[in-house]
């Protein structure tokens, strides 16, 4: 290891949930220490693979208080990241436990919510030493880092014709837990296409139309008119509407996006996209509240959107 490199002290909101781990990967393989956590389940065995002296609480009270002390016994002692791993609707109030403390924060998507919450963590950034960063992995991931300059490169004279399907059936805890309470997740549209819907706009540019033909709890499906493509989407909690079932032992997941026909390939690579994100963000280039903006913002309109008749845009699937 670099003996002149800067060693960050971490600390982590929700460690127990099912994306820390990445998390906890990226600090580690960074060469960063995480020094403090807190998850309301104390199920968190998985720090020792990690890490083997992490203060860990179980209130939140106790785990801010304990930041502050940190902070107050002066350089080197205190916070530089708060990782921030907790069910989406808290994401805004722990993005401002960060910025009370001048530690920068590295929230999983969405970074909010409600559109409205980025103005004011933006407000609140300007007053604060921290900064808030959000993971969007995509755009990492080394074929779509391709697929941008490829685009940037050609300069199309017509709009791209792009289809995404995106269908990970989850069983009935999913609609017991917060995740099925579009008032705490954002809906499928935010919490299990955000990142899709990030990459689009990012590829293709702003918005001028949405179209939702279908509103489910489990299936939404819609088009999007942007500056250079049309897209048809469709997004699905549920199994039946895999395209084949699923073998044994094989990831219940279809991702699928096409560019004028031609069939994007990028499943593989997913586990370590986390440690790209970190490692951009600690090189001082990370995604920020503007960069997180634009998805938050379709997608919160999609989830009101009234659903409009089926035409000759909507995707595919919606006629099975």
């Amino acid at each position: 290891m670099d003996q002149s490199k800067v060693i960050e002290r971490f600390a982590m909101l929700g460690v127990g949930g099912y994306i820390a781990p990445r998390h906890l990967k990226a600090i580690k393989v960074t060469g960063n220490e995480l020094v403090a956590a807190i998850d309301p389940y104390d199920s968190v065995g998985i720090l020792d693979r990690y890490f083997n002296n992490v203060k860990f609480f179980t209130e939140i009270e106790r785990f801010d208080r304990h930041l502050e002390k940190l902070r107050r016994q002066g350089e080197g002692k205190g916070i530089d990241y708060l990782t921030i791993c907790t069910p989406n609707y808290l994401h805004d109030a722990h993005c401002r436990l960060a910025l009370r403390l001048d530690i920068n924060a590295i929230c999983e998507k969405p970074l909010v919510v409600n559109p409205w919450n980025l103005d004011q963590l933006e407000a609140l950034e300007e007053e604060s030493k921290g900064r808030i960063y959000t993971v969007l992995q995509l755009r990492v991931h080394p074929e779509i880092v391709k697929l941008k300059a490829a685009i940037e490169k050609e300069s199309p004279t017509k709009p791209y014709d792009v289809n995404i399907t995106y269908i990970t059936p989850r069983g009935p805890w999913y609609d017991v837990s917060w995740k099925g309470t579009p008032e705490k997740s954002g809906g499928i549209a935010t919490n299990i296409g955000v990142h899709f819907f990030d990459l689009i706009l990012w590829l293709f540019g702003e918005p001028r139309e949405s179209k939702v033909y279908i509103s489910e709890k489990e299936r939404i499906s819609g088009f999007l008119e942007l500056e250079h493509a049309n897209v048809s989407w469709f997004l699905s909690l549920k199994e039946e509407d895999l395209p084949s079932p699923p073998q044994t032992e094989q990831p219940k997941t279809y991702r699928s996006i096409t560019i004028d026909g031609e069939e994007i390939e990028f499943s593989g690579g997913f586990t370590d996209l986390h440690t790209l994100v970190y490692e951009r963000t600690l090189a001082g280039n990370g995604f920020g509240i503007k960069d997180a903006r634009p998805a938050v913002e379709i997608t919160h309109k999609i989830r009101y959107q009234e659903v409009t008749q089926l035409d000759d845009k909507a995707h595919f699937l919606i006629s099975k």
